[in-house]
């Protein structure tokens, strides 16, 4: 198939993203004030505590079972090395870009999660739609295609919610006590700002843990050179790595997205409860098609927030350029090229199965933008939102061009 016609067929799905993202920026314009300040903080926490976690159990409860988990191992491994994959380049990112303290947790938050849920689920059925597309009969490309974006979406908020989430969680913790590692790592920090009692009352729905700083868990060795002391790449990755696990606190660990998931995998790979709450015979399918119908509204709601949160974006922040560009090359070319060895040394050791589809969602997983859910979560504890929207800003723009080349290139790999 001429590569033309596969980059008109992967345009589709990004042109139908950003007009819902300009409705979202039209309803939050000042003269309209749909999606304002507060309006966007209440269906935020919505799209956190109902809407994300009823779509994550429908997806899975519908699509996975012992036989498709056994054909489709290979994903989660998958979104978990584009989630350390990114997060090594984001840490490289912010030692040569000299990121500012506060920006460090959303540098690697933006580095490591892409939108592995919300685009797949856009792009997949508009890509099986389109005429002249790749991938075979509509029907039976869109039922598989499906399956497989609604495992991504589950894996990858499990991913997100349970790294991004406690790193933003940590940093605005650190922040709001004013403490300040001495040691130079990668380590997150968010920028402190005065909230009402009201906006403290919200925040209290997401504990944050307190702790001490880094020094008081992590002991490390250093050589000392003419007085001056130096700490070992290896050394610091290590006090990072404990850093955020000592201070992960269980209760956030299990986000709502991530109990939905969990629910999900247990509904539909448990045959009694699949049985009884799966297709249109069963007798608690309303259960089903309820969260359904609930899940439904998350995909275009993230949306519409990010699109009302990108006209901050448009008024500016104290981010640097270096910082933008180096997370836009993380993403758009680093990571895709990464993407590219990673799974096509997986089919040609026999990892994957020879699907295309399965092949080209693989591939898709490491070009896509940031997740849109970092903007969910920095509202959430409402620290670096200029700077959250700043960097969607310009992700979403590029990725109107980058997305659709690499979904081009993809489909020709593959087809």
């Amino acid at each position: 198939m001429a590569l033309l016609d596969l980059f008109v067929v992967a345009l589709m799905p990004v042109l139908k993203v950003l007009l819902i993202t300009a409705l979202g920026s039209l309803l939050a314009i000042a003269r309209v004030d749909i999606l304002g300040e507060e309006a966007r903080k209440y269906l935020n926490n919505i799209v956190f505590f109902v809407f994300s976690p009823a779509l994550v159990f429908s997806c899975l409860a519908k699509s996975i079972t012992y036989k498709s988990m056994a054909s489709l191992w290979f994903m989660p491994c998958n979104i978990l090395l584009t989630f350390i994959v990114g997060s090594a380049l984001g840490w490289l990112l912010i030692r040569f870009s000299r990121a500012p303290d506060h920006l460090r947790g959303l540098v690697l938050g933006c580095c490591a999660a892409g939108n592995q849920g919300n685009m797949l689920l856009i792009i997949i059925p508009a890509v099986c739609r389109e005429k002249g597309s790749p991938f075979g009969d509509p029907e039976s490309c869109n039922t598989h295609g499906m399956t497989f974006a609604s495992l991504s979406l589950a894996i990858g908020a499990i991913y997100l919610w349970s790294y991004v989430y406690n790193i933003m969680r940590i940093s605005s913790s650190r922040n709001s006590q004013g403490s300040e590692p001495d040691v130079s790592m990668p380590c997150v920090h968010s920028v402190g700002e005065n909230r009402n009692p009201s906006e403290i009352q919200k925040l209290e729905l997401l504990p944050l843990q307190q702790f001490s700083s880094v020094e008081d868990h992590v002991e490390v060795d250093v050589s000392t050179y003419e007085g001056t002391q130096k700490v070992l790449v290896p050394a610091k990755i290590m006090i990072f790595l404990r850093m955020v696990w000592t201070n992960i606190n269980p209760r956030t660990l299990f986000a709502p997205s991530t109990i939905g998931a969990i629910i999900g995998f247990i509904v539909g790979t448990t045959p009694p409860l699949r049985k009884a709450t799966v297709g249109d015979s069963a007798p608690l399918h309303v259960v089903l098609d309820s969260a359904s119908l609930l899940g439904n509204a998350a995909i275009p709601s993230v949306t519409l927030i990010l699109g009302a949160n990108l006209l901050r974006g448009l008024k500016g922040s104290s981010i640097h350029p270096p910082v933008i560009i180096g997370i836009l090359a993380v993403r758009y070319i680093a990571l895709p090229l990464l993407g590219m060895m990673i799974v096509r040394g997986a089919v040609y050791l026999g990892l994957v199965q020879s699907d295309p589809l399965y092949q080209f969602v693989l591939l898709l997983q490491f070009a896509l933008p940031p997740a849109m859910n970092i903007g969910t979560i920095t509202q959430l504890f409402g620290a670096v939102e200029a700077e959250c929207s700043v960097i969607m800003l310009w992700t979403y723009v590029v990725a109107a061009v980058s997305l659709t080349l690499w979904s081009a290139l993809f489909m020709w790999l593959v087809s």
